[in-house]
């Protein structure tokens, strides 16, 4: 409760997400009640100037008891201005609104009232809702943060990601492959596009997949995926034309991978909130596991059982590791809204979240590293072979690069919760840019063992900084909404990023054939489009905290 200051005061009050706002007339022109008698008045009196209770609204009987409001009064112990405390069995008027549970919310602060809130929109405001979240008592908490349930669906989530990721994360090998067997006739730019289709779709499905996951949990999803991955690698091991590859891999395992990381990310989500960069991390270790061992297969494999058997068995690891995935994800039933609520009626996309700035920033800070991930991941071994290292090597470097981003999806999950997640975010991204430009534009691997071994650690770095645009991404996104609207916040932020990775693969191969086999051209596009990256988590970073380092964030 609040003291009135100039006899009038406007009181804000937040229920079910709604903001109620009602003022208070003049001290002068409230009514007493017709029980008040002499004595309570002197007592009353003796305690300071006049002082007002701010109730919350009943909606069902504000309109009833608007006409009888001078009427109704109710006994409650109130603190004056003073800091003293009413006699029980004062009156204070009350403006026809009834005592409740509800009472319990009054004078609960509201950042920027004036925005209202959309059930289906999430939170809606910019400083105040991306600066801080709510601190829950761990008894009331609907997040376990940890126990076997949990944890389960976390290594659920592992598995799903090693399968869908994996094939991400093995891009590369299937490239440097491709582009010397089955399509050594088509340009390094059109091979490029099997890929980038493919992380397209990976992405852009989200829009509509986040907002199924919010509304009706994983199951459906996760299993329509894992049918969809596995016919997909099936239909891979029989491809020979770009047209072939572009319907298998690209569009039957993209549309797969999205059915797939969009719950599984998700449903860690579910169960976790303070330890929520941690578990978000261990869980998308599973690309990386993938990242590491399926090119090292696929290397033995291509010369002893040759590309068909090779796939193929690589089609049947992914439905044992789906197997998994569809028996451990699962959805918390108390983040998960009613049935009768918009975010279940409502399961389309909403595009006014963009006008959330903050979630506008991080989204473009996400398009410009994604726009130059994938192209390492793409053409590593490709530059590799370029600059006369051996073949088996080659593959060998996607591989090392993928241990590097083990740890790096994981460590700096794990001090996000600590020193901030836009923190940890912008260190990475930065480790990005310096590995880039630092090693991979300087290195000469052609020159021996020096440019070697300088490639090597480049691809260490590298996998180790990069391995956080992916786990801290969601975690970012989980700081500025709500859980129960996640799903939706997180797709909607992929379904721009997409385009990034539709364009960034082709782009690089046209820059690569544009300077005739040089890789400096293509080094330097993925150095300006981490730069611009970091600038842009910079900025919605001060735009809530301002320029102090030391600000958790």
């Amino acid at each position: 409760m609040q003291g009135v200051h100039d006899g009038e005061e406007k009181h804000h009050v937040k229920l079910s997400n709604d903001i109620v706002d009602y003022e208070t007339t003049e001290i002068s022109e409230l009514p007493s009640s017709s029980t008040e008698n002499d004595e309570s008045a002197a007592i009353a009196s003796t305690h300071g100037s006049s002082t007002l209770q701010a109730f919350c609204v009943n909606e069902k009987t504000a309109s009833l008891n608007q006409a009888n409001a001078p009427e109704q009064a109710y006994t409650q112990d109130v603190t004056a201005e003073d800091g003293n405390k009413a006699l029980p069995g004062t009156a204070h008027p009350s403006a026809g609104i009834e005592k409740d549970r509800s009472a319990a919310a009054v004078n609960v602060p509201i950042p920027n009232p004036t925005v209202p809130r959309d059930e289906a929109y999430g939170n809606g405001n910019d400083k105040e809702d991306a600066s801080t979240q709510a601190e829950v008592d761990p008894a009331s908490s609907p997040y376990p943060e940890g126990g076997l349930r949990a944890w389960l669906v976390v290594f659920g989530s592992f598995s799903g990601m090693t399968a869908s990721f994996g094939v991400l994360n093995m891009s590369g090998t299937f490239q440097a492959y491709l582009s010397t067997h089955q399509l050594a006739n088509e340009s390094p730019s059109n091979i490029g596009w099997i890929f980038s289709l493919y992380a397209f779709l990976t992405f852009f499905c989200g829009v509509q997949i986040g907002p199924v996951f919010d509304a009706k949990g994983p199951r459906w999803l996760v299993a329509a995926g894992s049918v969809f991955l596995f016919a997909g690698m099936m239909g891979v091991a029989e491809s020979t034309k770009l047209w072939h590859f572009i319907l298998t891999y690209s569009i039957l395992c993209g549309l797969a991978t999205s059915l797939i990381f969009t719950p599984a990310i998700g449903a860690v989500a579910h169960f976790f909130s303070k330890k929520r960069a941690a578990a978000t991390g261990l869980a998308t270790t599973g690309g990386s596991i993938g990242g590491i061992i399926f090119p090292l297969m696929l290397q033995r494999l291509f010369p002893t059982l040759g590309f068909k058997w090779a796939t193929r068995i690589l089609a049947f690891i992914f439905l044992f590791l789906l197997l998994i995935a569809n028996l451990l994800i699962r959805s918390n039933p108390k983040i998960r809204p009613p049935q009768t609520s918009a975010l279940t009626k409502n399961i389309w996309p909403d595009f006014r979240i963009y006008k959330h700035k903050i979630f506008a920033l991080t989204t473009a800070g996400v398009f410009f590293i994604e726009w130059a991930l994938f192209i390492p991941l793409s053409y590593i071994s490709g530059y590799a072979i370029a600059h006369s290292v051996n073949e088996a090597f080659s593959y060998q470097l996607l591989s090392i690069l993928n241990a590097g981003s083990f740890f790096g999806r994981w460590l700096p999950g794990y001090m996000a919760d600590r020193c901030g997640r836009f923190n940890a975010m912008i260190a990475t991204c930065m480790l990005c840019l310096v590995s880039v430009l630092c090693l991979w534009l300087t290195c000469d691997p052609s020159s021996g063992p020096g440019g070697i071994a300088q490639l090597c650690i480049f691809a260490v770095l590298f996998g180790i900084a990069s391995g956080s645009n992916i786990s801290l991404t969601p975690v970012c996104v989980g700081q500025l909404c709500k859980t129960e609207v996640f799903g939706r916040w997180y797709a909607s932020l992929y379904t721009v990023v997409s385009f990034g990775c539709l364009t960034g693969i082709p782009i690089a191969g046209q820059i690569l054939d544009s300077d005739h086999g040089s890789y400096e051209g293509l080094i330097l596009f993925v150095g300006v489009a981490y730069g611009i990256g970091v600038m842009c988590f910079v900025w919605a970073r001060v735009e809530v905290v301002g320029w102090g380092l030391k600000k958790v964030y």
